[in-house]
């Protein structure tokens, strides 16, 4: 129940992105460092591996409007957007990365009621190098309007970028090559709703603060004061 409160409201801008824990799944004792090396008879088994968390973050409220934990293909990306359509009221102009899952999973959820534009990045050539975790030099940007009438000077997923910084700073389940990963997917996913309830509700954002400290959900209308942590515990006892 923690983040999935029914949301009615005016979103403007987005920008969606995908952010892998890496290796974030253990399996018994031993760390999984890669899909690769997930045992044969769990082989093809959600919450072994590889597993992805989806991200929708409104660039004027810095609202977490939704969130996914799945796999990293058309179905996930699907019941995402499905779930960011509930919980709009109006229009919005989407920006999505270059993952091409969006491009169906945005027409079977709002048709022609939106204005979406993709922005790629480029990199320039990866350095090889066992110790290499952070990705490469990006180059520049390629971005191109899918539907309707996006503003290009509104064409952006840096907020979703920034925000997917603070997820892995705030939570260790996200820091690589220490003991802090999840051992079970269901761990994980609660650890990931208290996080973005504390998120919107809890944390008030420097950025926000005019007149007043305030938090996303404040600013986004879906609450007048900011939640303390017996609050969010109420939800659930």
């Amino acid at each position: 129940m923690l983040a999935r409160l029914v949301l009615s409201i005016k979103i403007y801008t987005y920008g969606i992105y995908l952010v892998r824990p890496f290796n974030a799944m253990k399996y018994g004792y031993s760390a999984m460092p890669s899909q690769k090396n997930v045992p044969e008879n769990k082989q093809g088994r959600f919450g072994y591996g590889d597993v992805w968390t989806w991200t929708a973050i409104d660039a004027d409220t810095k609202l977490i409007a939704s969130w996914s934990v799945g796999l990293r293909d058309a179905g996930y990306a699907y019941r995402f957007m499905k779930d960011l359509q509930s919980r709009l009221t109006n229009r919005i102009q989407l920006t999505t990365d270059g993952h091409k899952v969006y491009l169906n999973a945005v027409e079977d959820t709002f048709g022609a009621d939106i204005d979406y534009a993709m922005l790629v990045k480029l990199y320039g050539k990866e350095i090889e190098s066992e110790t290499r975790y952070s990705p490469a030099k990006c180059t520049g940007t390629n971005s191109r309007a899918i539907t309707g009438h996006p503003d290009s000077s509104k064409i952006s997923t840096s907020y979703a970028e920034r925000q997917n910084l603070t997820m892995r700073m705030q939570m260790r389940r996200f820091t690589r090559l220490t003991n802090a990963f999840s051992k079970k997917l269901d761990n994980h996913m609660l650890a990931i709703a208290l996080y973005f309830m504390h998120y919107n509700f809890v944390r008030p954002h420097k950025t926000l603060a005019n007149p007043y400290p305030r938090t996303p959900a404040m600013v986004a209308g879906v609450s007048d004061h900011i939640w303390t942590i017996e609050e969010i515990v109420k939800l659930v006892v």
